[in-house]
């Protein structure tokens, strides 16, 4: 029997990605979309926002919603930050709960905080250290209670950087690394999780296919790289020069400071559980992104 399921968040760089991939397997799909954004046509589309106005979802019944929607660290003013990535899910909630068997939210790993130079998994404590991340754990354990309340399946999977050929990748750094406009902040040294957006996509469908519910997942590949490595790496692979850094301090005054100490605060992750049940196409970070410059260049973005 084909399985129904609904996407918020999925005009986004990874909802649409989820969205494609779904429909390409087979799924019947229903994306929520905005007004004014374009959803996947082979999807059947409901119009909404969840910060006005009741969603008419009608006599819909989801085997799972995969919750994606949500401002990033871009926006800088809390109040937006909680009336979309907090009170939006709990409108969204209100709205689902009689009509979905799951619910799988979509986080980042912003909310283990500082970890120092072990590798951490989903054992570590939650320690949030920015507004941005606070407000996200105040959905998750939102979602998670009244989940459990209401007999609902329930998991969170929690995100590394999350790299395409579409979102922050190709226009914060590729573009700006041709023009030679991108600049580190605080010099790079600092290890992150990258995901490659196709084992992102592939590790939520695992997560439902799987039936994993009740746990919490670290996505990220199998090597900790510092962003220095990783910027360098990919303007090898289109010719540019390596980049310069900023002070921390001028990048705040420009991208906001949540953004900034999301991105240098250095984080060294395990996917040994998330592997248990996904296996990633993209191991390493120099895989990924070789791939994904291929991409662009098919589509003669480079």
């Amino acid at each position: 029997m084909t399985k129904s399921v609904l996407v918020t968040g999925a005009t986004g760089f990874i909802g649409s990605r989820l969205v494609e991939t779904l429909i390409n397997k087979g799924y019947d799909v229903t994306s929520l979309v905005r007004n004014g954004k374009e959803g996947n046509s082979k999807s059947r589309i409901i119009y909404g926002d969840l910060t006005e106005d009741k969603i008419d979802f009608k006599d819909s019944k989801f085997d799972c919603v995969f919750h994606l929607a949500s401002h990033t660290p871009l926006e800088k003013n809390k109040k937006i930050l909680e009336k979309v990535n907090l009170q939006g899910t709990k409108k969204l909630f209100e709205e689902i709960k009689d009509k979905t068997n799951s619910i799988i939210y979509i986080s980042g790993l912003g909310v283990y905080g500082e970890t120092g130079d072990k590798i951490i998994d989903e054992k570590q404590e939650y320690n949030p250290n920015t507004n941005f991340v606070k407000i996200r754990l105040d959905a998750e354990k939102y979602l998670k209670d009244s989940s459990s309340n209401n007999k609902i399946d329930f998991a969170v999977v929690h995100f590394g950087d999350v790299y395409g050929s579409n979102g922050w990748f190709y226009e914060m750094l590729v573009k700006r690394l041709q023009n030679k406009t991108f600049k580190m902040p605080g010099g790079g040294d600092y290890y992150k999780g990258f995901v490659h957006v196709d084992d992102a996509v592939g590790s939520m469908i695992a997560v439902f296919e799987e039936k994993s519910f009740g746990e919490s997942f670290i996505v990220a590949d199998s090597q900790p790289a510092t962003f220095k490595e990783f910027s360098n790496f990919t303007a090898d692979q289109i010719d540019a020069k390596h980049p310069g850094s900023v002070p921390t301090f001028l990048a705040k005054a420009v991208l906001g400071g949540d953004l900034i100490k999301l991105l240098t605060t250095s984080m060294k992750v395990s996917n040994e559980k998330i592997s248990k049940i996904y296996k990633f196409k993209y191991s390493n970070y120099r895989d990924g992104i070789t791939q994904v410059i291929s991409e662009l260049k098919e589509k003669n973005k480079i």
